[in-house]
């Protein structure tokens, strides 16, 4: 889901994951288990658990005076996703957090990097309500403040993904 201009938001799963570990063995001609259990103990945290959302935050700046210019103006993205649910007096947003096992090596206090690893921890009536519609995915950072509706179907994917 493109949020805004630069920001893009990869919803993962137990799918992609495995997607994604297969092509690494690929790329990488692992052939030993050791190899394809160091790439499961990197990838297998990102896999959401029963109310969770997990992502991939993608800052996709593609030029040396871009990277330069704005990396250092979104030091805290990763934690600026929000899931905004309904509208009206029932709305909700959820807050993304960094997923932990790799925000030590991603996140710093001058310049931030070019992808992040996300969760979006719903409470069950969260997930009801996210389930009744409509939900907006936004991006609120003091330097980047952009938003984007959920279609209907991407909702309908996520909604399998949060509930067991």
């Amino acid at each position: 889901m493109a949020v805004g201009p630069i920001v893009t938001v990869v919803f993962e799963n137990r799918d992609t994951i495995r997607f994604q570990v297969q092509e690494m063995v690929r790329v990488e001609r692992m052939l030993s288990d050791a190899q394809v259990q160091a790439e499961l103990d990197v990838y297998n945290p990102l896999i959401p658990g029963p109310g969770e959302l997990s992502a991939t935050l993608f800052v996709e700046l593609t030029d040396e005076d871009g990277l330069r210019e704005w990396l250092p103006k979104l030091v805290g993205i990763e934690r600026a996703v929000e899931l905004r649910i309904g509208t009206g007096p029932g709305a909700d947003a959820v807050r993304s957090t960094p997923e932990a096992a790799h925000e030590e090596q991603l996140t710093r206090a001058e310049v931030t990097a070019s992808v992040h690893y996300i969760r979006l921890a719903l409470s069950p009536a969260q997930v009801e309500r996210f389930a009744a519609g409509p939900s907006v995915l936004a991006v609120d950072h003091p330097a980047y403040r952009h938003a984007t509706d959920l279609p209907d179907g991407t909702r309908a994917e996520l909604l399998a993904d949060l509930r067991p």
